[in-house]
């Protein structure tokens, strides 16, 4: 591995979650094999070879998305190479990377949140503890990261909230309502059988260890299908639900994004426009002569 790419990863280490490292490297290393290739040193490209690469990339069959994430991945690595002084141009400056068509998450309707968390059975540890997890995403709007490394201290059931970590260890404060804390404190009850191994994790999988997102896919993907619900959802579709439900139901976009933890407005303002674009379906449906 390039050296300069090695010293690069470890300053990364210091300010970006563990994810973002990996993928960082990931993706530099798959550059360091190109530049190999070509027999190019890294420090002397020019913007030609950033050219090729993409070029490249896209032979891979790449998505535009991934594509797009290269090229910020190698702006930023070549930005700390000009700033360190190690270099006297950045050759990825000038580039712009290929815009990425946004598509709006799914989002459950109301009724469609209470069938999939009334889906759990609660006649068994498994699903109380199912129905504690489901019931808190939707509650708080946490990420799945986020309700996975919650730990027992972080929940206060008496004056109902939780406290969260994101990546960047900035904390935040969410309210949770009085369905989710009702079955929290059902599971707590039963959350030693699973804490085989003596953990301060909130929720653990059926081993007693730490669950994994896969794991918690598993779950969410098994209750819909319990529920009989079509849309295509994913692990974070209880999140999306959550912010837009809040707005339609008044919620200010300003308390939504310090409530989902989001750094900038811009990217809670998507929320805005599936609110209002359900708005605009229910008044057509609800004064069409036809509709």
């Amino acid at each position: 591995m390039d050296e300069f790419v090695l010293s690069y990863i470890q300053v990364l280490k210091t300010k970006a979650a563990s994810n973002t490292v990996e993928a960082y490297l990931r993706d530099l290393t798959r550059f360091v094999d190109f530049l190999s290739e070509k027999n190019e040193n890294i420090l002397t490209i020019e913007p030609i070879t950033i050219l090729e690469y993409v070029h490249f990339l896209k032979e891979e069959k790449k998505a535009v998305s991934s594509i797009t994430r290269n090229i910020v991945v190698l702006r930023n690595f070549y930005k700390y190479l000009y700033n360190k002084e190690i270099i006297k141009k950045n050759p990825v400056s000038q580039y712009e990377a290929p815009k990425i068509k946004r598509f709006l998450p799914e989002i459950l309707t109301v009724e469609e949140v209470d069938i999939l968390l009334e889906a759990p059975d609660i006649g068994g540890n498994k699903g109380i503890r199912d129905k504690a997890m489901l019931e808190l995403m939707y509650a708080a709007g946490i990420k799945v990261s986020e309700l996975l490394n919650l730990k027992v201290d972080d929940i206060n059931l008496k004056l109902n909230y939780i406290k969260c970590l994101d990546a960047k260890a900035s904390e935040r404060i969410i309210p949770i309502g009085s369905i989710s804390v009702k079955c929290l404190e059902k599971y707590i009850k039963i959350r030693n059988e699973y804490n085989v191994q003596g953990l301060d994790y909130l929720f653990f999988n059926l081993q007693g260890y730490k669950m994994t997102r896969q794991g918690f896919w598993k779950i969410v993907k098994h209750y819909a299908k319990e529920a009989n619900i079509k849309k295509k959802i994913n692990c974070y579709t209880l999140r999306h639900s959550f912010a837009v439900h809040l707005l339609q139901n008044g919620a200010d976009i300003k308390t939504i994004q310090e409530l989902l933890g989001h750094g900038a407005l811009a990217t809670t303002q998507i929320y805005a426009s599936i609110s209002k674009k359900s708005k605009i379906a229910e008044i057509y449906r609800s004064t069409h002569p036809r509709a």
